[in-house]
């Protein structure tokens, strides 16, 4: 399924991506332990985010339009957004 928020997620991913990179070429290096953590502090954040931008796309773009369109019963998208909240 297609979302709004599509070239976000991908940005987001694939800067994650670029850290997680960054991350296995410091490890080859000997690295010290604090400039890994601080990487994957940056992977843990972009990832937050992206995951947060998905599931708000989500609620706002699917669950809202098909429970307004009569396509979603309001059960369902309850039962959805129910879902989807343990994920924020």
């Amino acid at each position: 399924m297609a979302h709004q928020a599509d070239s976000e997620i991908k940005r987001g991913l694939a800067q994650a991506r670029g850290h997680i990179d960054s991350i296995l070429s410091m490890l080859t290096e000997e690295r010290s332990c604090i400039d890994l953590a601080q990487q994957l502090q940056a992977v843990e954040s972009t990832v937050r985010k992206v995951k947060r931008a998905l599931v708000e796309d989500h609620m706002q773009h699917c669950i809202a339009d098909a429970a307004n369109s009569g396509t979603m019963s309001g059960d369902e998208a309850l039962r959805q957004f129910k879902a989807l909240t343990k994920y924020l």
